[in-house]
């Protein structure tokens, strides 16, 4: 399982010129699933996402959490993350399959809920992301459990 997380004043996912999710300040991060990736990794990477120091305290440190500023998520699935290019034409034969990568995705935003405010883009859907990326803070976590 792969996150892109980039620190936002603001974003929003746009389908068929419908804002589907918007959030102010937060992060948005774009999630992807490989082909063994399983609740156990979700599970993971909500943990580490909701506890991740990248927003500034009183002294300018990155030492504040998304819950610590009463920030939002907005999760956007993204299947490219798993993207082979090796060749040219990318390839995204690593990638989970859409029924499956559909469950852990609304799983993963079911566990990041439970601790502050989400919003997501659209499954499957072809989304135009728009954010101002706050820094610039972006990055990226990975897991997969053997």
């Amino acid at each position: 399982m792969k996150l892109v997380v980039q620190r936002v004043t603001n974003a929003s996912v746009e389908v068929n010129n419908s804002i589907v999710g918007k959030i102010n300040e937060g992060l948005m991060v774009l999630v992807g699933f490989g082909l063994n990736d399983s609740v156990k990794e979700a599970d993971y990477l909500a943990n580490k996402l909701i506890k991740l120091r990248i927003f500034t305290d009183e002294n300018g440190k990155m030492n504040k959490s998304i819950q610590d500023i009463d920030g939002n998520l907005l999760l956007v699935p993204q299947f490219t993350l798993y993207a082979n290019t090796k060749k040219n034409r990318p390839s995204f034969h690593k990638a989970l399959s859409s029924d499956k990568a559909t469950k852990l995705f609304d799983y993963f935003t079911l566990k990041c809920s439970e601790s502050v405010n989400v919003e997501t883009g659209q499954f499957g859907a072809m989304m135009n992301v728009n954010l101002i990326n706050s820094g610039p803070v972006t990055i990226l976590l990975e897991k997969e459990f053997e």
